[in-house]
């Protein structure tokens, strides 16, 4: 019987690793950074990244009384503001694979007035029944994600019939910009996670996942092919974001 394991790989960044080496690699970059992550948020997007969830926010459409499950939530800044959308009647599950992220995420939400539910679990394999959510969000999570295709199937999986997908991402801007942007990404951002975080390594893998993410269109693509029978997307600041939104036919 033969020993041999799988060779499989995947990149972290621009390294090339085994797939089951991914998400202990991820989950040791998110461990070292939790604690400053919202500074560090602010830092290097100039406090952009709450003007991107904020819009977000206001093209979910969430209501009162629905069902919302936020996917590697972080620190829970959708988690929080889906909560009040929702309001007493509905349900928000915070989610995310790595337990630093979460437990930074729920004493957040709790130090601000609002309990959800947290659960530690992959988005690949999400531990609900079909059907269960009139909307999934993700943000800044899923090029982090080994298997993409896997994880957005088992989001249209989750989401009720009209039920949406939302996909905050880092994306591929503006041609113009890329000189300017991959300075500040190659150069700026690794220096200033050594001063504030004192981890340069978790920002230089930030800005190589970056590069390594699917662009705008080929993302949109992944979307239907995991079962949407919509998608479309916003670029926003010139395509260094992108809000991908899929809807369940």
């Amino acid at each position: 019987m033969s020993d041999t394991q799988s060779t499989s790989t995947t990149h972290f960044g621009y390294q090339q690793v085994a797939e089951d080496e991914k998400a202990a690699r991820v989950r040791g970059v998110f461990d070292s950074v939790a604690s400053r992550y919202d500074v560090m948020n602010d830092l290097m997007s100039g406090g952009l990244h709450r003007v991107w969830k904020a819009f977000t926010i206001a093209l979910s459409g969430v209501r009162p009384g629905q069902r919302v499950l936020d996917v590697a939530a972080g620190t829970g800044d959708l988690s929080r503001a889906f909560a009040r959308k929702v309001g007493p009647t509905g349900l928000v599950v915070m989610s995310d694979i790595n337990g630093s992220m979460l437990r930074a995420g729920r004493d957040r939400l709790i130090d601000s007035g609002v309990l959800v539910p947290t659960l530690l679990c992959d988005a690949e394999k999400l531990p609900f029944p079909d059907e269960q959510f009139d909307l999934v969000s993700v943000a800044f999570g899923l090029r982090n994600m080994t298997h993409k295709d896997a994880a957005l199937r088992e989001m249209q999986r989750v989401l009720k019939p009209g039920g949406k997908l939302l996909v905050l991402e880092f994306s591929k801007p503006w041609a113009p910009l890329r000189g300017a942007y991959d300075l500040y990404s190659f150069q700026v951002l690794p220096r200033l996670g050594k001063m504030v975080a004192g981890d340069p390594q978790s920002y230089q893998y930030l800005a190589e996942s970056i590069r390594m993410h699917p662009d705008q269109e080929t993302l949109a693509g992944m979307m239907r092919e995991a079962g949407f029978g919509h998608v479309d997307w916003h670029n926003l600041t010139a395509g260094v974001v992108a809000l991908h939104i899929g809807q369940k036919f």
